[in-house]
């Protein structure tokens, strides 16, 4: 899935921030306000509900249809309208039959007079309430759904910015910045972090602008992150005809000293050090928990360095491998431009880039300002 059909919705409640990935099937033609509610109709979706868009009285409302024949109405504030339409400030939900036996329920009202106020604008909260009334009425559970390659990159981008993933009320996933993180300072640095790269990857965002740090130094270019520089090896494997191509990843891993994995191994062990300095018993125990893990790795390691060398010293064409077809494809590169190799951009840096041209009228009516360069750590 193009990025440009995955939203990600920031929101506050109290003083705690959350994102949320709605990459719902939406054709790449679908209407502004289909995406405002994407979220909102993944979810009703992914429990078999047939969902359509509609005016109200002063907004588009989601309905939805119910089995027994009553419809889910779900409403942002009409009268008058939320002065952020991307986030709205609260939710009512009701359920309408017109046909014998009518029906006629409040099922959820976060407005400010309403049962559920201290939600207000919550989405998680939003789709407990609407979760919580589809299990008493016996419309079928969530189906568990495999994340789409969108949805996994940009968790990738918030888990970079500090977000931890949790599971609402009825198995909706979201991420959350730290229960301790409550400095709003601090909070909106971190989600301008993540808008940022999100941003230059192409992913469209809602939320509230007050998220945002105002008048943050911009930073240096978008740049991959280490992950995707060290993905980029895998391409040379597969395409490889020779040992000596095949193991210049491999020799990349475990390099003696300063190898990637002896690297991994120096940080878990840092983190330990650096962690147990907390002095609670339960510090202790992750730390402990992290030199295990070093240990385990350290060992890989070890066994890794013994294949390579197995690997390198039979030094010889592959059998199965085209040689002439697979320099075409992916050109070996000499063993002195293995670690150029590992520092590439992503090949899927380009998949996630923003359209050439200006923005259209209504992208340029998002709610969170246009973006900045990367300011994230490690990307």
């Amino acid at each position: 899935m193009h990025p440009g059909n995955a939203l990600i919705t920031f929101e506050q409640e109290g003083t705690r921030v959350r994102a949320w990935i709605s990459a719902s099937p939406l054709p790449p033609a679908a209407s502004e306000r289909d995406h405002r509610y994407a979220a909102l109709i993944a979810a009703l979706r992914q429990r078999g509900l047939e969902c359509t868009v509609e005016y109200g009285l002063s907004d588009y409302i989601v309905q939805a249809e119910l089995p027994d024949g009553s419809s889910l109405i779900i409403s942002p504030p009409q009268e008058p309208p939320s002065e952020h339409r991307e986030a709205p400030e609260s939710w009512m939900v009701t359920r309408h039959r017109p046909a014998e036996p009518e029906v006629y329920e409040m099922v959820y009202d976060s407005e400010p007079d309403g049962p559920d106020a201290q939600h207000r604008g919550s989405v998680p909260n939003l789709l407990g309430a609407i979760d919580t009334r589809l299990d008493e009425l016996g419309v079928p559970p969530r189906q568990e759904q495999k994340r789409s390659v969108a949805e996994r990159a940009a968790g990738a981008v918030l888990h970079r910015a500090g977000f931890i993933p949790a599971v609402a009320f009825g198995g909706a996933h979201y991420y959350r910045l730290p229960s301790a993180m409550t400095d709003p300072a601090e909070q909106r640095l971190a989600v301008t972090r993540a808008c940022d790269v999100l941003q230059a990857e192409g992913f469209r965002l809602a939320g509230d602008p007050a998220l945002l740090a105002p008048g943050l130094p911009v930073a240096g270019s978008h740049e991959a992150s280490l992950g995707d520089r060290l993905g980029h090896l895998t391409g040379s494997v597969q395409t490889a005809t020779h040992t000596r191509d095949a193991i210049a990843p491999l020799s990349e891993l475990t390099a003696p000293g300063d190898g990637v994995l002896q690297r991994v191994v120096e940080i878990l062990d840092a983190t330990a050090d650096w962690w147990e300095g907390f002095g609670e018993a339960a510090d202790h125990q992750y730390a402990n928990h992290l030199r295990l893990i070093a240990e385990d790795l350290d060992s890989c390691a070890i066994r890794l360095q013994e294949i390579r060398n197995d690997l390198t010293d039979r030094h010889t064409a592959h059998p199965g491998k085209d040689q002439t077809q697979a320099r075409k494809t992916f050109p070996s590169a000499p063993a002195s431009s293995r670690v150029g190799a590992a520092l590439a951009p992503s090949p899927s840096a380009g998949q996630y880039a923003l359209p050439a041209g200006p923005p259209t009228e209504s992208s340029a009516r998002a709610v969170l300002p246009p973006a900045r360069p990367s300011s994230a750590p490690g990307r």
